[in-house]
């Protein structure tokens, strides 16, 4: 049994985890082996993501200290939370594909902004393209509008240089 100190300590860490963590999964498992709990932890640390198994009611505490409240919605029975630092789309994309493999790990919901999402919001997410990808179409789309400005006016000043050139032609043959 855990003393109180260690109990608090726990608690605090949840608490910094939550306050630094930019979404939160929450996932339940029954059957979970050791060796299945590693292989999750690498692929999620390899993402920017932190896999813990976690103790509701300290997880219930730490976050209604936090304002999160919203986490609890999904807290119920053997939980564990994937805690995540960057990029939430590179994490849900190996949960989802992790949890095909291993029935014994499912995906009860996503906490993205102070929002809860039920897990058919995670396939959503899977569907999107890396944020990189996400940020030069958003250019593309904002540059747009210029790039085609440009094109007409040079479009212009290339279809009077044709006439230009048209008339020259037109006046050596003329004089030739």
């Amino acid at each position: 049994m855990k003393t109180r100190a260690k109990k608090a300590e726990i608690l605090k860490s949840f608490e910094e985890k939550l306050e630094r963590a930019n979404a939160l999964f929450v996932l339940s498992y029954k059957g979970f082996t050791a060796h299945e709990s590693n292989e999750i932890r690498k692929l999620v640390r390899e993402k920017g993501g932190e896999f813990r198994v976690v103790k509701n009611t300290l997880l219930r505490i730490a976050s209604e200290k936090k304002g999160k409240q919203v986490v609890n919605d999904y807290v119920e029975g053997p939980t564990a939370v994937v805690f995540t630092y960057q990029d939430p789309v590179e994490i849900a994309k190996v949960l989802k594909e992790y949890i095909k493999n291993h029935p014994s790990l499912t995906l009860r919901g996503l906490v993205l902004q102070d929002k809860g999402y039920d897990a058919a919001m995670v396939d959503e997410l899977v569907k999107l393209p890396p944020k990189e990808v996400l940020i030069a179409q958003l250019l593309g789309t904002i540059q747009a509008p210029v790039a085609n400005f440009v094109g007409v006016l040079s479009a212009i000043l290339r279809n009077f240089l044709y006439v230009l050139k048209a008339i020259e032609e037109k006046k050596a043959k003329g004089e030739a």
